[in-house]
């Protein structure tokens, strides 16, 4: 699957998106975590390799999940780019503000400083996180489940993952089974940051989503409210 190509491609656009509304600059963060690892950022503040997707997330992938939520009370809210776009820098500078002299090397890195197999499995764990957020209030329909898998398509998914998708919005929400598969907390924190990017927090059915996801990713009261004040502010800056 190229799981990692579609979530940078989905990132640029956030990064374009949130930047051209006066929100967080995403690449001014993601270079300043590189520079605190000793990496390199692509050139949009992701992986480079792939075309490059000139439309903004309005009418984009990430736009088919998070778009059909604005007519119910989302508002500017419900379009938390600057969160999805920097999801990695976002969730190690929460645990920066939460640690207290802990060991940076047992927490994991960032999705932006992985490469190969590894970044692709944090791609897929992201992304299925995202499109669990997105089904949590029970209502995308038909239409809307039409409208990604085509928006997934033109970014260039290959059939395997194209297949996968599919999937996802078929399996029943199993918030144990998603939090499974983070292998450090850096990858549970980056599942629940991109989840919260995703719901409404006026929605007693995906505050519920997001209850369970904390629980099952074990992450405490502290840290949660701290992911969240990080989506928080990449959206209102």
């Amino acid at each position: 699957m190229n799981a990692k190509g579609i979530l940078d491609h989905l990132m640029k656009q956030a990064g374009s998106q949130s930047n051209a509304s006066g929100g967080v600059d995403a690449q001014r963060l993601v270079k300043g975590l590189a520079s605190q690892f000793g990496g390199h950022s692509g050139q949009n503040g992701a992986s480079s390799g792939g075309f490059d997707v000139k439309s903004l997330l309005g009418g984009g992938a990430l736009g088919a999940l998070i778009g059909s939520k604005r007519g119910r009370k989302m508002g500017g809210k419900a379009l938390k780019y600057g969160a999805i776009a920097g999801v990695g820098v976002l969730a190690w500078k929460a645990w920066q503000n939460r640690q207290a002299g802990g060991d940076a090397a047992r927490e994991g890195a960032p999705i932006d400083h992985l490469d190969g197999q590894a970044k692709e499995q944090r791609s897929l764990e992201i992304l299925q996180a995202m499109i669990m957020a997105a089904r949590a209030d029970g209502h995308i329909d038909e239409t809307e489940r039409g409208k990604l898998g085509e928006q997934i398509e033109a970014l260039g998914a290959d059939a395997e993952l194209q297949a996968w998708v599919e999937r996802q919005f078929q399996a029943p929400l199993n918030a144990e089974a998603l939090a499974r598969q983070a292998d450090s907390p850096q990858a549970a924190r980056e599942i629940y940051l991109a989840s919260v990017a995703i719901i409404d927090d006026q929605n007693p059915m995906e505050r519920a989503w997001l209850d369970q996801l904390a629980a099952a990713l074990e992450l405490d009261a502290d840290m949660r409210a701290e992911l969240e004040r990080q989506v928080l502010a990449a959206t209102e800056s």
